[in-house]
């Protein structure tokens, strides 16, 4: 029997003899996580697993060869001999929760295959698991060779192709070894998909669609009806990752939704989905009972009660004492099939179901320093909206929108409401010296302002407020424009008034005071909506979400710079559909919570057509404000026209550790301008970005060639900003912030028609409990200058370089702290006393208003 297998395993020279293959058992080590680890009650899965095991199936990989070719096979690496997992059933103890280490042993023909550059593994089992890596050692010439996975890996007969994986190691596409360049190429055609059917959970496919499925018209409740967002001048918007459902019965332009209680399950690519510390953090604890099984058990409540605030007392019991929640049938099988921390944690009652929050660090310090005109311009450079103010570079302020349909919307603020509040400038001096700033919500409000007041509950104006820069560099509101359209038509032009503060000498709840901390309230509705709409969801979520979908289609996992972006694409895409589902459609929280109500998505829509990629990075946005001027010998080449501008001053440093990493980074794979215009999946990832990612933005002119290596470093740089510092400064101070609402108290009980017109109670309820929870961080939440996966790269100086960046964050964290610790620094701290630490780079798990996550995440 021996001499038989000798035989069989022998080769052959070329007179015939047999040569002496030489032949060595290469050991592995696999880490994966099982489905029934990570699938809440799905025991089911360990039962059959261990069942085909039994039955000599199981789990096979194949080393493929990076030095010879198979002729028979296309050329495409040679594979080598399957090697099963052994004992599936583990001895070995967890390395981490979930992750289990198994031994495999391959059987390696050294001189005839060579080096092993990628693998094969096919799953026999009945049910999925999560690869994260194989990692071989002893391999001759190599040593250790590690494979990263990171993938689900799906039961063998549910892929039409091997599922491969590849070494550490990072090749441009003329760089790949030629016998694995077909599995590259084949790995990118299958992620591509064929553009049709709907997508199962197993299908791995990136696909672009259109905003198609935002109302059900076979509800038929006309009032949700809602326009297709992208693919049209009217509408344009970025592209989300397709589903392939099946269009609804009633209009097949609309895409067919899923039910509510199925949300979880909506179609994203299986590796896009959350891992199973952020499902148990965020979805089963808050999305799907707040939407299925809150919202009508509190509008009972609000039905029964009242859906106004009667007095500020009445709206702080939110925070001191509770509401306390009514009995009915919703509720009371809540509390009886719900876990009750879960219940805990979505609105924080106990077992006296006693609705209550944690109280907003804005009124932690005193319920009163908030109202004051100092914290309400404070907010605007260090708030959760500081990416709006602008320098006043012209006076009165002029409408930009078109005159022939909307008449005359210019300014109606004069020099005689500012030339007694400028410390004896004239206005034109003040413009001079870079002393008159401007929020201004004007013309991006003003198209939609009449629709919204008529055809909704919602009740605003569109707003500009002029500020002043005083000598301590602190800003002071100087005026208040409240404009609504006017009564017999567009074409007539705006209805404006103007509101100047009260006197220093006023009497304390005067009506002037009154109608002032109205007019400021006011201002907060629309920089409120601007905030959700346009600076987080717009800006940040969706036109992230075509970067994600192109390089997961064009770039390969081996590629340089799918390396360097990817960790910044975790979990957007789900958290995305979600949002589609619950969040962003029509009749969803966001058009229920925010004042443009069902013109939430169609006005967003309306601000993208000012979208501008290259302005996305910081000193560009900062000098397009008039924020910033260039200048060669200040830090970072920017001088900062206010200099304790929270959000800029740290937001540079982020921006520059971030460009310097991208900078250095890129450096080791492309020397030169020709290596970035030669590399074909580079190219074609851009074009297909601009192209169909963005596709209603493609013909504009600021889109960089990537023709050159400062455009490559300039737009990967901009991308992981927008990822990570512009997201966390923009969404994580959403409690600390917005976790109360926009009042002054009032007296003589002017405060329940204040709390009449700024927000109802159900809004505020859902709306508070909305916030919490896009305003805290998940247990596995990775930072900025943090991987998910050690072994990312096989190259030291790729290392070394991610470890200098690392420490630049470490470097920047404390110079915040420091300047946090500057009294002197009055915007860091305001009479709130609240520090600004939104772009602190790390974090620890919960709300803390602080924290740059590698991605959006939330």
């Amino acid at each position: 029997m021996q001499s038989i297998i000798d035989a069989l395993s022998a080769g052959h020279d070329d007179n015939g003899g047999q040569i002496n293959i030489a032949k060595r058992e290469i050991k592995g080590t696999v880490v994966l996580m099982k489905k029934n680890v990570l699938e809440f009650n799905d025991f089911n899965a360990s039962i059959v697993d261990r069942f085909d095991e039994l039955l000599g199936r199981g789990v096979s990989l194949q080393l493929i060869s990076s030095v010879h070719g198979d002729p028979q096979n296309g050329n495409k690496g040679k594979l080598g001999k399957a090697a099963y997992l052994e004992n599936w059933i583990p001895t070995i103890a967890p390395l981490k929760t979930g992750e289990t280490a198994y031994d495999v042993t391959f059987e390696w023909e050294e001189e005839e295959i060579g080096v092993p550059g990628g693998f094969v593994i096919k799953n026999n089992h009945h049910n999925e698991f999560f690869l994260k890596s194989l990692t071989l050692e002893d391999v001759p010439g190599e040593g250790r060779i590690h494979f990263p996975c990171n993938s689900w890996v799906y039961p063998a007969k549910r892929y039409a192709k091997d599922r491969v994986f590849f070494t550490n190691k990072s090749y441009l596409p003329h760089e790949m070894p030629l016998p694995l360049v077909k599995y590259r190429e084949e790995e990118l055609v299958g992620l591509r998909g064929n553009g049709q059917g709907e997508l199962r959970e197993w299908d791995r496919v990136y696909d672009y669609a259109c905003y198609n499925d935002l109302w059900d018209p076979d509800d038929g409740d006309a009032d949700n009806a809602r326009p297709t967002l992208g693919g049209s001048a009217e509408y344009p918007y970025p592209r989300w990752g397709r589903t392939g459902r099946p269009p609804s019965k009633s209009d097949p332009k609309v895409e067919s939704r899923l039910p509510l209680l199925m949300s979880l399950d909506i179609y994203v690519p299986r590796d896009e989905r959350f891992g199973h510390l952020k499902m148990s953090d965020f979805l089963l604890n808050g999305l799907k009972a707040i939407v299925q099984i809150v919202k009508p058990e509190l509008e009972a409540l609000c039905s029964e009660d009242g859906n106004e605030f009667d007095s500020f007392d009445d709206a702080l019991k939110l925070y001191d004492g509770g509401v306390k929640l009514p009995r009915g049938p919703t509720l009371d099988n809540l509390w009886k099939d719900i876990p009750l921390d879960i219940i805990n944690l979505i609105f924080h009652t106990d077992g006296e179901r006693i609705l209550k929050y944690p109280l907003p660090e804005v009124i932690k310090e005193s319920r009163t320093a908030w109202r004051t005109d100092e914290e309400f311009a404070r907010e605007m450079l260090a708030g959760l909206n500081p990416v709006v103010i602008s320098i006043l570079q012209e006076f009165p302020p002029r409408s930009k929108l078109d005159a022939k349909v909307y008449g005359n919307q210019d300014s109606s603020i004069s020099e005689e409401h500012l030339r007694h509040q400028l410390n004896g400038l004239t206005v034109a001096e003040a413009i001079k010296t870079n002393k008159l700033f401007i929020l201004d919500h004007h013309d991006t409000i003003m198209p939609y302002l009449r629709r919204i007041n008529d055809n909704t509950t919602s009740k605003a104006y569109a707003t500009r407020t002029i500020l002043y820069l005083q000598n301590d560099d602190t800003l002071k509101p100087l005026a208040i424009e409240l404009s609504l359209p006017h009564p017999d038509g567009d074409q007539f032009g705006a209805i404006n008034k103007v509101y100047t503060p009260p006197p220093a000498d006023h009497k304390e709840g005067s009506l002037e005071e009154i109608i002032w901390q109205l007019a400021k309230a006011y201002v907060a509705v629309n920089d409120s909506g601007y905030h959700e709409l346009i600076s987080h969801f717009l800006h940040t979520h969706a036109v992230i979400e075509p970067f994600v979908i192109a390089t997961n289609r064009q770039l390969s996992v081996v590629h340089p710079i799918f390396k360097l972006l990817h960790p910044h694409f975790r979990d957007t895409m789900n958290i995305n559909a979600l949002g589609r589902q619950v969040l962003i459609n029509g009749g969803g929280l966001m058009e229920f919570t925010l004042y443009p109500a069902k013109y939430c998505m169609e006005f967003s829509s309306s601000l993208y057509k000012h979208w501008n990629f290259t302005e996305q990075a910081l000193p560009q946005d900062l000098k397009k404000r008039g924020m910033a001027v260039p200048d060669p010998v200040s830090k970072h080449g920017l001088r900062l026209l206010i200099k304790d501008y929270p959000y800029a001053v740290d937001g540079l440093d982020i921006w520059s550790a971030i460009r310097n990493w991208v900078a250095n980074y890129t450096s080791l794979y492309y020397k030169t301008d020709d290596a970035i215009r030669s590399d074909v999946e580079l190219q074609t990832w851009w074009k297909e970005l601009v192209e169909v990612g963005h596709a209603d933005k493609r013909d504009e002119p600021w889109w960089p060639k990537m023709r050159n290596r400062d455009e490559l470093i300039e737009s990967c740089t901009t991308v992981i900003w927008i990822a990570s510092a512009l997201h966390a400064a923009t969404n994580f101070g959403q409690y600390t912030y917005e976790g109360t609402l926009e009042f002054e108290e009032m007296r003589e009980n002017p405060d329940r028609v204040f709390l009449r017109t700024i927000t109802a109670r159900l809004q505020t309820l859902l709306g508070i409990s909305l916030i919490e929870l896009l305003s805290t961080h998940s247990s596995d939440e990775f930072y900025l200058g943090q991987r998910d996966t050690a072994g990312w790269t096989a190259e030291l100086e790729a290392e070394a370089a991610f470890e200098r960046f690392g420490k630049a964050l470490t470097e920047v964290e404390e110079r915040i702290v420091e300047r946090n610790g500057e009294e002197n620094l009055r915007n860091r701290y305001g009479a709130v006393k609240i520090p600004y630490t939104l772009l602190f780079p790390t974090s620890e798990v919960g709300r803390t208003g602080k924290g740059i996550p590698n991605s959006i995440t939330i």
